[in-house]
């Protein structure tokens, strides 16, 4: 029997009697001094009694549970590289790491690619913070599965107290996976963002085409829906200007706007400017992404001028030379993400109205593109 480097006798006999039995995971309570364990049936408690300086007596209990677990009281950093080293990622393995009482453990489960429904129970248990439950809501296994709402449901209660404004959209877009909250607590959780749109941009990122807002058509549906409707099926530029047309089209544009009037920081309008990427996508041009607004101008307009891509020929064969102009914005809007603000980030650090001033170059032709796919 480890005794754990001199741990007093009553803790050393308690810990190897709660070693003996089946764990699930195992957590440390630095502060009140206790092990904590998660069994089968159900949870239990062991107080320490320190015999030495409280940080060395921890360390020992470490490589107690350590030496039980891993065969060595090395801990976690020495067990990830031996890990890592022998190719030995495998899922049995993280069912060790919650074992170790280890904080990194803990997040090192929580990002693994193998998690479970399961794992997922036993990470929580251990280790129950914000991040820990965005990560594991990346994982349709842990999404989908029981924990799926219980981390959602943390998520909704957290954010009134989340500082960050890229962990608040991150928070949104992840709780708004199918089926993890109710249409009254979607509801709310739109209605706050009329006092931070960060949360606006976590919408525009999960649920582009279902928001809950109400917007009529564009005023040119009506009439132009019957000539690229037909092309819609097959020729991605007519399909996502139907998108866009329409009236969860139009919400889209309008949320995109209210937020880049006025983003908070700068990791706001990096989201949104990546939001805008993704929402028009299907029209993108293929090859490298542009880093200035410049060449994005250019760019669509030498897309609209050369007629190479035989999808947006016919698109454009369809529509009358007057409405060319939403084609055009659809082709700028699908070059916007990060590299067009990356190079003004890289010289300043300002947030609110400074940080607006020194992005409008950038932002007012996409304000354009925006307004004129809204029909103004």
């Amino acid at each position: 029997m480890y005794t754990g480097m001199e741990l007093s006798p009553e803790d050393a006999l308690r810990l190897n009697v709660l070693l003996a039995n089946p764990l699930l995971a195992v957590r440390i309570d630095e502060g009140r001094l206790a092990v904590h364990a998660l069994t089968p049936e159900g949870e239990t408690a062991i107080p320490l009694h320190p015999n030495c300086r409280e940080e060395q007596y921890l360390k020992r209990v470490r490589e107690l549970l350590s030496t039980h677990v891993l065969g060595s009281p090395g801990g976690y950093p020495v067990f990830l590289k031996r890990w890592t080293r022998m190719g030995q990622a495998r899922d049995e393995s993280l069912e060790k790491l919650l074992l170790l009482g280890e904080p990194e453990a803990v997040v090192a489960v929580v990002h693994a690619k193998g998690l479970t429904d399961e794992l997922a129970r036993r990470a929580w248990w251990a280790m129950p913070t914000a991040d820990n439950a965005r990560r594991m809501l990346e994982r349709p296994a842990v999404a989908q599965g029981r924990m799926g709402k219980v981390l959602a449901e943390f998520l909704l209660e957290f954010l009134p107290f989340e500082e960050s404004p890229q962990a608040m959209i991150e928070s949104v877009r992840l709780v708004l996976q199918p089926g993890l909250i109710s249409e009254e607590a979607r509801a709310k959780l739109w209605a706050r963002g009329r006092s931070r749109n960060a949360y606006y941009v976590g919408f525009l990122q999960a649920v582009p085409d279902a928001l809950p807002l109400e917007k009529p058509a564009h005023p040119a549906l009506e009439v132009l829906q019957p000539q690229i409707a037909p092309l819609a099926g097959e020729n991605p530029f007519a399909a996502q200007l139907l998108r866009v047309l329409q009236p969860a089209g139009q919400a889209w544009l309008a949320t995109a706007e209210t937020v880049m009037k006025k983003p908070s920081n700068q990791d706001v309008v990096v989201e949104l400017m990546e939001a805008l990427r993704a929402y028009f996508a299907p029209v993108a041009a293929e090859g490298a992404r542009l880093s200035s607004i410049e060449a994005v101008l250019e760019q669509a307009d030498a897309r609209l001028a050369q007629g190479r891509e035989p999808a947006l020929a016919a698109l454009l064969d369809r529509l009358p030379a007057a409405h060319h102009d939403l084609v055009r914005a659809m082709l700028i809007l699908s070059a916007a993400g990060e590299r067009l603000v990356a190079p003004i980030f890289a010289r300043t650090d300002a947030i609110g109205s400074v940080m607006r001033r020194k992005i409008a170059p950038v932002t007012e032709p996409l304000f354009e593109q925006l307004a004129r796919l809204q029909g103004r």
